[in-house]
């Protein structure tokens, strides 16, 4: 484990910049193509399709997650160009990503469990969006955001074999916030490092500083109210997941979840009302 020397900002910068260029995965070249097919006048959607068909695992998973219900189609979406004409480009390129985080990590220890904590997350997140109908989010927004809050995590598990230790210290604190935790022993932290992912991964800005801030009891102003939203609504999610399953359990609710009900308008009465219904999401999968 890579100690931090106390006050070094010399050395942070410098360790980012050698986890930027060794440690976290380069963006794929389909979203390189789809983010610059969005600055055309007329994007090559077949053009696209194409290349995205040459890999069967991204072609069935943007099928499957553009199938999801919180991705907003209506009709079912039966090829790759049909994904990419009903969902469009914006949409196209976060279920994409979605995929493609998936195969980022693949000899990864222990990664299927986290992905599926993570896939919990997401499709809970999106199924409150919509159950609540919060006018700022979207449906797909909340899923991708659920997916990619804790990539930096794998990122750090990838990188440092240690870091499970330290993350079980974060996930077992009450008290301090989880990234000041992981700073003790780290020149970083999983919010950061996974910011540093969406962000080179061309994910919306709201999902990039959702990333960024989900640990903080008061995101840096001027606060984004869809970066707000996005946060509160996967801490409502999480905490339903591990009342639901009895995985997984943490102690940032008990830190995030006054202040995360408050800013959705939510009350505990709400949270118990909503439980049958998140049940029965989960059960679905």
């Amino acid at each position: 484990m890579i100690m931090m020397p106390s006050g070094d900002e010399a050395f942070t910068s410098e360790f980012h910049a050698a986890l930027r260029d060794n440690g976290i995965p380069p963006c794929p070249e389909i979203l390189q193509r789809i983010n610059a097919e969005m600055q055309k006048e007329e994007p090559n959607l077949r053009h696209l399709a194409d290349m995205i068909c040459r890999d069967v695992g991204l072609s069935a998973g943007l099928l499957k997650t553009a199938n999801s219900p919180f991705f907003g189609t209506r009709q079912r979406v039966a090829s790759v160009t049909e994904a990419l004409m009903i969902l469009g480009l914006n949409k196209a390129s976060q279920a994409v990503a979605c995929v493609a985080l998936h195969q980022a990590f693949p000899n990864l220890r222990h990664i299927e469990r986290f992905w599926d904590a993570s896939a919990r997350i997401a499709r809970l997140s999106g199924w409150l969006t919509q159950e609540i109908h919060w006018p700022n989010v979207k449906a797909e927004e909340a899923y991708t955001f659920g997916l990619f809050r804790d990539c930096g995590i794998a990122v750090l598990m990838q990188r440092f074999p240690d870091y499970e230790m330290v993350l079980a210290d974060a996930n077992r604190n009450g008290e301090r916030c989880f990234t000041s935790v992981e700073e003790d022993v780290m020149p970083t932290n999983h919010a950061v490092v996974g910011a540093m992912l969406t962000q080179s991964w061309w994910l919306p800005d709201a999902i990039c500083n959702a990333v960024r801030y989900h640990h903080d009891l008061a995101i840096p102003t001027p606060p984004d109210d869809v970066t707000v939203t996005l946060v509160a609504v996967a801490h409502v999610a999480e905490h339903l997941v591990q009342e639901i399953s009895g995985l997984s359990q943490t102690r940032e609710w008990q830190k995030l979840g006054e202040s995360s009900l408050q800013q959705l308008d939510l009350t505990e009465q709400h949270l118990s009302d909503l439980c049958l219904g998140a049940s029965k999401v989960l059960a679905e999968h």
